[in-house]
């Protein structure tokens, strides 16, 4: 059974859209349509505000900490279409503004830290961009109409052990995949190729269970890849306004295998998971966080339940709008 350890009192003057916390576990940032980033210390067991970030214009959607060998670095994405890049020196401080989309940046994911300090940002305009640090630049690729109406999730493949090459025995560049979730009821799987993207896989299984009542049935609103571990399997899972949580599983990359976790009974907004992969959590209208657990024989067990806390989580999310 899962139960509160402990809660903060944020002091967010509305919604809060996300809370992430830093890869040590010691803080907590958290976002909200007050247009504010807020820095937590978590240490000793009794919060503390650190830092309040103002730099949006506009609610702010999401937020990622990058890996600490870059130092305490965060980003976060905003409905004002900008991605900013927060770094801890004497005090936290703005170090890049990144203004290339024409609609909300919905999502942003750091690439794996054995790629460099790459960010991926997935905007409402249906494009993702990359961000790549060279040191003090910053560089920008983009994937021009990734997915029609809007992006609304990006989530890194992780890097997988060094392969040979049969050839030279030199060990082998590891490939930048990346998945994305859309408002035109699909899931892309992307992968570079020199100096460009290319759609590597469409995967499609999510239902338009009530396209002729709204446009947000199409909408599929997180994607998540579970972190290399266990037996040799990509696996990915995303969720969608049709209440399905959908794990997806292959050993090449090409052809993938859809599994329904769970037809829920309310709108399902996040998926994320365990770092050993293990255990996937799912989060939704209904105002519970579940955790699943895949058995023996393939089958996806809830293995706990939570409620949020008093009241609605109204996450009608205005980030694909």
């Amino acid at each position: 059974m899962v139960s509160v350890l402990n809660t903060v009192d944020t002091g967010h003057e509305d919604m809060i859209h996300d809370a992430e916390m830093d890869y040590y576990g010691l803080r907590l940032a958290t976002c909200s349509s007050d247009h504010s980033v807020k820095i937590f210390d978590l240490k000793n067991g009794s919060p503390s505000l650190v830092a309040e970030l103002k730099g949006h214009q506009g609610p702010v959607w999401q937020i990622a900490w990058a890996h600490p060998k870059y130092g305490n670095l965060l980003a976060s994405c905003s409905y004002d279409r900008k991605v900013i890049v927060w770094k801890e020196l004497s005090e936290w401080t703005k170090i890049y503004e990144h203004t290339v989309h024409d609609s909300s940046v919905n999502s942003i994911a750091w690439a794996p830290h054995e790629l460099g300090l790459i960010l991926a940002c997935g905007s409402s305009d249906g494009s993702i961009s990359i961000l790549i640090n060279n040191g003090d630049n910053w560089e920008t690729q983009k994937i021009p109409n990734a997915h029609t109406i809007g992006c609304n999730a990006v989530s890194w493949c992780p890097v997988i052990e060094p392969i040979l090459d049969n050839a030279s025995q030199q060990q082998k560049a590891p490939v930048k995949r990346l998945a994305s979730a859309g408002c035109d009821n699909i899931v892309k799987i992307w992968k570079e190729e020199g100096d460009k993207w290319i759609e590597e896989t469409k995967l499609e299984a999510h239902s338009d269970w009530a396209s002729f009542i709204s446009c947000l049935s199409k909408l599929v609103r997180d994607v998540a890849w579970a972190p290399a571990v266990g037996p040799p399997r990509a696996a990915l899972a995303s969720c969608s306004q049709d209440r399905r949580v959908i794990v997806w599983t292959s050993t090449d990359y090409a052809s993938w295998t859809p599994n329904i976790l769970n037809v829920f009974d309310d709108v399902v907004w996040n998926v994320s998971w365990s770092l050993t992969g293990g255990i996937l959590a799912v989060s939704g209208g209904d105002n519970q966080v579940s955790l699943w657990r895949e058995n023996t024989e393939g089958q996806w067990i809830c293995i706990s339940e939570l409620n949020k806390g008093q009241g609605n989580i109204n996450n009608t999310d205005q980030r694909a709008l």
